[in-house]
């Protein structure tokens, strides 16, 4: 079995919280994110590469609305987004892992998990929901899973959201006063903050035992949406295009043939996509 080094300790409080991001600038940089994630998913779906995303973060955080403009770039017969909540009876009886092990994407494809198997190192801790014994053990299994994941070929990219309990409050007022945002309040938001020091020592002490150099963590100041949006996107374009050769899918012979006789292209055009498969 590989063992991986951990990477260099980071925690919460090290987060500068005080990042912005103006209009203007994330209007430009949200539409140059998602055309690249639009490339990325093009060139996955003919190469066989995959991926894995998962999205961790305080309640009202921020993993939604990243989500959701990640989703707007994609393909959804490629791109799947799975959101994670208590696991059913079938799932309680069996490994935690197995319900996300199902989960993962095929050849060509990338998924996204909104919450995931670090549940069992953070809720289930907090909450005394698992026998201590057995979310210490969490951690190796954590790490041994994600790394059969890279020795299969998918790419992982491991986001967290922080945001101050401060802006929190805001967020959920917000969510009260907004007939629109009301369904994503719940009595456990209000209940988990009042143990935000238990999970922050949860937290700090997952990042430190399972960010390792081929599955680092990447923590997201998350004060501020805008910024949160474009750090957390870019991270992802970044990770999921590295040493991939981005650009468009060449055409299938029998399609070019097909276009130059049905089409009315000029000659130049079809020489040019001819030149591209060969």
């Amino acid at each position: 079995m590989t063992k991986r080094t951990a990477t260099q300790s980071i925690r919460l409080a090290d987060l500068d919280m005080s990042v912005r991001l103006g209009k203007k600038a994330y209007a430009r940089a949200l539409k140059e994110t998602q055309l690249a994630l639009t490339a990325i998913q093009q060139t996955y779906l003919f190469s066989g590469h995959k991926a894995v995303v998962v999205f961790e973060g305080w309640d009202a955080a921020g993993k939604g609305g990243t989500i959701r403009r990640m989703s707007a770039a994609l393909d959804p017969r490629s791109f799947k987004v799975w959101p994670i909540g208590a696991p059913r009876d079938y799932y309680l009886d069996r490994h935690y892992l197995l319900r996300f092990m199902e989960r993962l994407p095929p050849a060509g494809a990338i998924s996204a998990f909104d919450r995931s198997w670090y549940g069992r190192v953070l809720v289930e801790r907090v909450e005394g929901l698992t026998p201590k014994a057995r979310w210490r053990s969490a951690y190796g299994e954590i790490n041994d899973f994600e790394r059969m994941l890279r020795e299969d070929g998918t790419r992982l990219v491991k986001l967290f959201f922080h945001i101050t309990p401060e802006e929190q409050l805001a967020r959920f007022e917000e969510r009260l006063r907004n007939p629109m945002k009301r369904w994503k309040l719940t009595y456990e938001d209000f209940r988990n903050r009042e143990r935000w020091d238990d999970y922050t020592r949860a937290i700090d002490e997952m990042l430190s035992r399972t960010s390792t150099v081929d599955a680092p963590w990447h923590l997201i100041a998350a004060n501020d949406k805008r910024h949160a949006r474009i750090a957390a996107l870019r991270h992802i374009v970044e990770v999921l295009s590295r040493g991939v050769a981005l650009g468009p899918v060449p055409l299938d012979h029998a399609v070019i043939d097909a276009a130059d006789r049905v089409l009315d292209i000029e000659s130049n055009l079809i020489a040019s996509l001819r030149g591209r498969t060969e």
